[in-house]
């Protein structure tokens, strides 16, 4: 067991569109922020975030980015802002339009790998540009590993001064088609994070009925824990939690039974490297 305190993040939309049986996953910009806030006064720290138009589309719209970060630096004071990425709500470069706004954090997947019914396409050349637009802006990347061959590259980016150290490595376990579920690949993930890049932070998301199987896993292993109704809808939207809070909450609750300390945003920061807020 550590003595760290448990980094609580919450993702807390996604970018599936709402249905009439989902009504927990917030979509405008003051539900992101009011579910949020929530979340954030349960023990979350982090708030990774996508963002929708008005028609519930993903997008990456730096404008609605910004009324977001707003919102939260106004009504979560210390919250680290985590901007995603990732490739449902934009495709190429303009997947970091956002970046210039200065988010404390972004999501950031160095290789490619199957989704449920596509690829998940990350070239070398976009991961190159995405990482040195983070660079620029002083935004600390946090590395979603959905295959082994992602923490080898992104130690191998942080030792080229592509990335700078330490680094915060995210695996990410459940997605059809992708990485399981499985604690022994789990264990060696861990282990690999160890031998390549000792300085290192880690956490993981579970997708659907995985996410508390590895809450548990991270909260009893001296890991961090993503929870959020993102993960929690991908594979089974019809079996949601009434909130973001309530599933930051299981998390607290795991870090009571394992006696673990849950990080205040300061804290957080403070592990993480970052500024304070």
């Amino acid at each position: 067991m550590t003595d760290t305190p448990c980094i609580i993040c919450c993702a807390i939309t996604g970018s599936l569109p709402r249905k009439e049986d989902n009504p927990a996953v917030p979509v405008t910009v003051s539900e992101q922020v009011e579910s949020m806030h929530e979340a954030f006064e349960a023990g979350a720290s982090i708030c990774h975030a996508h963002v929708r138009n008005d028609d519930q589309t993903p997008t990456s719209d730096p404008d609605r980015f910004a009324a977001l970060k707003e919102g939260l630096e106004k009504h979560c004071p210390g919250l680290i802002i985590q901007f995603s990425t990732g490739g449902r709500s934009g495709a190429g470069r303009e997947r970091g339009g956002m970046l210039p706004l200065r988010p404390d954090m972004a999501s950031l997947t160095v290789g490619s790998n199957n989704f449920p019914t596509r690829v998940y396409e990350n070239s070398p050349d976009l991961v190159d540009w995405l990482a040195s637009e983070m660079l620029e802006y002083g935004i600390k990347p946090e590395i979603e590993a959905f295959d082994l061959s992602h923490i080898h590259q992104a130690a191998k980016m942080a030792a080229d001064g592509r990335l700078k150290g330490p680094l915060y490595i995210q695996f990410v376990m459940g997605v059809k088609n992708a990485m399981p579920a499985d604690k022994p690949t789990f264990d060696f993930y861990i282990e690999t994070v160890k031998r390549l890049a000792p300085d290192a932070q880690w956490c993981a998301a579970g997708i659907g009925p995985n996410q508390i199987v590895l809450n548990e896993w991270c909260v009893s292993m001296g890991g961090h824990a993503r929870t959020g109704l993102e993960d929690n809808i991908r594979l089974d939207k019809t079996a949601l939690a009434p909130s973001n809070a309530a599933l930051v909450k299981r998390v607290t609750d795991l870090c009571e039974k394992y006696d673990r300390a849950v990080a205040t945003a300061q804290q957080a920061r403070q592990i993480l490297g970052l500024a304070a807020a």
